[in-house]
């Protein structure tokens, strides 16, 4: 498939100049407002100038395009740290334009409020170009680039901590601002309460002077009169601003119930319309935050803390969350609505049995030692934690879902997360929200810290569909969270690992199940993946089939940070499953040549090496042959997997091979049987003999009837009586997301009206997964059908993601 990509549109700016100055920090202090749909208040960033971390350098060269289409080069430093994040659609050029610093005293060209917005032209054009290197320049005021759009900013000062009471506790200079900033940040970790109370403290303290700033498309612009460099410049800054009811880093909604909520929704662009940033996760950071909003709400939060309200009047309460574990400021998530928690009725036995010990070797998890990253309260250093199979957890969902909480996931809980311990070790986190987000939520599940997002569409059918996706999503706290990628390009190192370990936690999870049973159960997801590579590949840019598409310039960034994500903003990307599907191929690949207790032992000892920490293929690759014996590595290397693994399109040649056995696992053959009975079914005629004996039909696990119906889609005929019988006797209506989308499917194929009902709450109910049902329902070119897809999307389109939306009504209108 031959589609020209416009880098102007597909890829996604940082521009940050991470690598002179870095936000170790964020002290949030927010009021939601749910009538203006914004959220305002302040943000106070604690900063560390370049001179106090190692700057990486190298002479290789790329350009990063401008408004104008010139390019503007760069030098290269060695590979920076990029996490791994989703993407979907978003138009605007780059913005590496021309600007003028606005601020007071100077003439304010942005808005009729008096404030500076992102907009899709910067305010106050100049001749001078936006430097890309945004360091000293002789003469020229040092200037602090934010991550930032759709944000209206207000005003920016210096903060300052010298006034803060009691601060000269801990620092030898009580009147040198910055270096009251840098001892706070020093501290060790065995006082991290202290630090919070003074980052608290700090972020209070009155402001000591207004800053010039300006915006423009993608970045907030910050600079202080007379501060020439980085050490120069003010290290503790506080910001005061305001959100957009259409910015594109939360959505505001209603829940199921019909009230009001908001949340962040793993947008492209990730928080920085949330708040001003640094998006390049070298800016590895802590943060803390107070959020305000009417008594009636719940507000939840990536944090370490188990928030409980404190009570304001005028019927107004406040939460606060903090992590101490310094991470992506594009992982920070919130949500915020009218949640109950939900609690299981009574303590059954199966959550006691999740206790016992899976027989991992304990030594496998005693790695206890210096670990590898910067100094934070860290887990793996507590004896207590590395044995605590389960960690604390809570379930929020608006209250009429209460009954499919209490009997789908609360149970799947304990023993998911105990399978988790089982296999990899100590929980990186120490506690975990789950949260059952609105319809319009655009995926079946998102991983923050301590916080995972579950779509309503996982709790229905039986437990297999919400068992896998939560084990998909607890696997994230290992891989995405606290290992992350260096490179968004790489997602791979992030869902590859997800999707691998999903079948593993699932397996262990189901502990009725014997070792045969859990085997011949992956083999069918395999043969499942396998099928959706297929059609991924067939039907996809093959540029966007390539798990590592920068090569040997993975994870370059310029001189002053900046960088370039490519296709970060394509809005197909965000239906692709190639890094899922080949990252997860690849994984298995491995652990079937090594042997799963070689492959599994040496993933404990990676975890426990590079917690903490963000990575690059090579990272994992190189360690995984060196702990491996010399008789199991023939014809592996890393420049072989790269070649092809991750930097080809298409199917891997490895991958190719297994194709036939895939095919003949043994639930897929008990499946193929079935099609064959359906196949006689529908050929009969209506009238029957009476010595036609009746079919038998075996009952089948979903992931069997997800294939059965994929294999009868392929049929030119289905007769209304098969699908009636079909539907009779699977109970399809009533499975969980992934089988009733199949039957979507076949309803729309054959035009089979009895069963349409199935596809309009489809639609309205499974919004994360009905995008290509649209597509299928005006490709039919049946009136009937096209005006049953304009009906659904009238009827959920205010409510449905702004991305999906733009999506489907361009399918549509």
């Amino acid at each position: 498939m031959d589609i020209k990509l416009d880098p102007s549109r597909d890829d996604l700016p940082l521009v940050a100049n991470t690598s002179h100055i870095l936000v170790k920090h964020y002290v949030l202090d927010l009021d939601v407002d749910f009538e203006s749909q914004v959220i305002e208040g302040t943000i106070v960033l604690f900063l560390e100038s370049g001179n106090r971390f190692k700057k990486r350098s190298s002479s290789t060269e790329v350009t990063c395009p401008s408004e104008s289409n010139e390019a503007c080069k760069f030098r290269m430093p060695e590979p920076c740290q990029i996490p791994v994040t989703n993407t979907k659609t978003f138009s605007s050029k780059i913005g590496y334009n021309d600007f003028v610093i606005c601020g007071k005293g100077e003439k304010d060209t942005s808005g009729k409020d008096g404030n500076h917005d992102n907009q899709e032209q910067a305010s106050g054009i100049s001749s001078s170009k936006y430097c890309c290197d945004t360091g000293n320049h002789g003469s020229e005021e040092f200037l602090l680039v934010l991550d930032c759009c759709d944000l209206s900013v207000l005003k920016v000062e210096e903060v300052d901590v010298a006034a803060v009471p009691g601060i000269e506790k801990f620092t030898r200079s009580p009147k040198l601002r910055n270096q009251i900033v840098h001892e706070l940040m020093a501290l060790p970790a065995d006082r991290w309460r202290e630090q919070l109370d003074y980052y608290a403290r700090c972020s209070q303290a009155p402001g000591c002077g207004e800053l010039l700033f300006d915006t423009d498309t993608w970045s907030l612009q910050i600079r202080k009169t007379g501060a020439q460099t980085a050490t120069d410049f003010p290290h503790a800054i506080r910001i005061q601003y305001r959100t957009k009811p259409q910015g594109r880093s939360v959505t505001w909604t209603s829940d199921q119930s019909g009230r009001p909520c908001v949340y962040t929704v793993g947008s492209p662009i990730n928080n920085r319309a949330l708040f001003p940033c640094q998006e390049p996760p070298v800016a590895m950071s802590t943060w803390q935050a107070t959020v305000r909003a009417a008594a009636s709400f719940v507000v939840l939060m990536s944090g370490e803390n188990s928030a409980k309200p404190t009570q304001l009047q005028e019927d107004y309460s406040s939460w606060h969350y903090y992590v101490t574990m310094p991470m992506p400021a594009s992982t920070f998530t919130i949500a915020v609505g009218s949640w109950t928690e939900m609690k299981p009725e009574i303590c059954s036995s199966n959550d006691v049995a999740t206790e016992r010990s899976f027989s991992p070797s304990e030594a496998d998890f005693r790695y206890i030692g210096v670990c590898g990253h910067m100094e934070y309260p860290c887990r793996f250093q507590k004896a207590s934690a590395t044995t605590q199979k389960i960690i604390p957890h809570r379930v929020f969902a608006p209250a009429c879902l209460k009954g499919a909480c209490q009997e789908t996931l609360l149970p799947l809980i304990p023993p998911c997360l105990s399978a988790a311990h089982s296999v990899l070790g100590t929980h990186p986190f120490s506690r975990l929200d789950i949260l059952i987000v609105p319809a319009n939520f655009s995926s079946l599940g998102m991983a923050s810290p301590h916080i995972v997002f579950l779509s309503q569409s996982t709790l229905t059918g039986m437990s297999q569909l919400c068992g896998t996706r939560l084990c998909h999503e607890i696997a994230h706290a290992w891989f995405g969270l606290a290992i992350g990628a260096r490179d968004w390009t790489e997602e791979w190192l992030s869902e590859g690992f997800a999707t691998h370990l999903e079948d593993v936690f699932w397996a262990k999870a189901q502990q009725q199940l014997a070792p045969h049973e859990a085997r011949e159960q992956q083999e069918l997801r395999a043969c499942l993946r396998w099928r959706r590579l297929q059609d991924e590949v067939q039907n996809s840019p093959e540029e966007m089939q390539v798990l590592r598409p920068n090569k040997e310039k993975t994870g370059h960034v310029s001189d002053s940070g900046s960088s370039v994500i490519r296709h970060g903003l394509n809005p197909e990307k965000v239906f692709m499953q190639v890094h899922y599907l080949k990252g997860y191929f690849l994984l298995r690949f491995l652990a079937k040549r090594l042997g799963e207790d070689t492959y599994f032992s040496f993933l404990r000892k990676f975890v426990h090496t590079f917690h903490g920490q963000l990575i690059l293929s090579q990272d994992f690759l190189q360690m995984l042959l060196e702990n491996i014996p010399e008789e199991k590595r023939p014809e592996l290397s890393v420049g072989n997997i790269f070649r092809d693994w991750l930097e080809s399109s298409g199917i891997p040649q490895p991958l190719q091979r297994e194709r036939q056995a895939l095919a003949e696992c043994g639930l897929a053959q008990q499946v193929s049987a079935e099609v064959a009975k359906w196949v006689r079914v529908n050929r009969r005629p209506r009238k029957r003999k009476r010595k036609d004996r009746e079919e038998v039909f075996e009952k089948l696990l979903p992931d069997q009837l997800v294939l059965l119906l994929e294999h009868l889609l392929k049929q030119k005929t289905v007769t209304p009586r098969t699908l009636q019988s079909l539907e009779r006797i699977y109970r399809l209506s009533e499975q969980d997301a992934e089988v009733r989308h199949r039957w979507c499917e076949l309803i729309v194929k054959h035009k089979y009206t009895k069963a349409y009902r199935d596809v309009e709450r489809f639609l309205q109910e499974d919004q994360a997964m009905g995008i290509y049902l649209y597509g299928e329902l005006m490709l039919s070119e049946d009136p009937r059908q096209q005006h049953l897809a304009r009906r659904c999307f009238e009827l959920s389109r205010e409510q449905m993601d702004k991305s999906s939306a733009e999506v489907v009504a361009e399918m549509l209108f």
